[in-house]
Parts: structure tokens; sequence; C-alpha cells
């Protein structure tokens, strides 16, 4: 699994020009599974972003979490994030999990992170989105479950 975070003041989806789901301080996680996942990469992807001290404490030192901070996520699938543009000028999504087993995946992915007392809303599986977000920072890592 691989993972683009990005620490924002707000972010929001919207699908066929209605507003889903939104959220103030905390990440904004666009999520790409690959046909090689398992619930080993998803418990890495949860410990990892749960417990990453990337915001600000008093003396303004990335050393708080988001649990720290109470912040909130917004879950974003993104299969292009498996998009492989090595050949040609068109990217292969070879890479990216069957739409079925991404789902499962990102589901439980979601669900996890709920258990670890984070709220998180998502966009639409599948679906067109427009995603907004206003950057903190910026701050933005991208976490790959295969670079342990």
């Amino acid at each position: 699994m691989k993972v683009v975070l990005q620490r924002v003041k707000e972010a929001s989806v919207t699908v066929r020009e209605e507003k889903i789901s939104e959220i103030k301080k905390g990440f904004l996680l666009l999520v790409g599974v690959t046909h090689e996942d398992t619930d080993k990469d998803l418990k890495y992807l949860v410990n990892k972003i749960v417990h990453l001290r990337i915001f600000e404490d008093e003396n303004n030192k990335m050393n708080l979490s988001i649990k720290d901070v109470e912040g909130s996520i917004l879950s974003v699938s993104q299969f292009t994030l498996y998009g492989d543009t090595k050949k040609g000028r068109r990217p292969s999504f070879i890479k990216a999990a069957k739409p079925d087993e991404a789902e499962a995946l990102y589901n439980a992915f979601n669900k996890a992170l709920r258990t670890e007392g984070i709220v998180t809303e998502t966009g639409e599986f599948g679906a067109m989105m427009d995603v907004a977000l206003i950057n903190d920072g910026p701050v933005t890592l991208i976490i790959d479950s295969k670079d342990r």
C-alpha cells in the first residue's frame, strides 16, 4: 500500500456536485492499493500514520501526532498511485489491485484508523471526485508499506 499524506487545515470531497465529506485540522490521505498488499501492509501504515509526529508543539517543533492534536483524517482511494510511466506516454495501472480487492483493503484500512480513535471520513470508492484542501505547511509525505 502507498499513501500520500498531506497535513491540512481543512479538506473535503465532492462527488456529482455534492460535498460528501469534510474535515478540519488533520490529514488528507490518498491511498493506493497494489495486488500484493496484505493485512500486514495495512497495519504497518495505520500504525505509522497515527503515531507520526508532524504537528507543532508549543515550541514550534514537529513533535505531536494526529492523536495528540485530536485531528481528523479524510481518506481518498487513489489507484493512480500505482501508475507506471516508464514506457510511452500513457500510464499503465497493472500494479494497482483489482477494484474488489482494493476496496476491501481500503475499507479495512479506514476501519482500522477509526479503531485507533481517529475520526475518519472518506471519499467514494471508484467515483470521480473533486478533492479540495488547504495544505498546512505545506507538509506532504509519501509512505509505502514496502519501504519498511
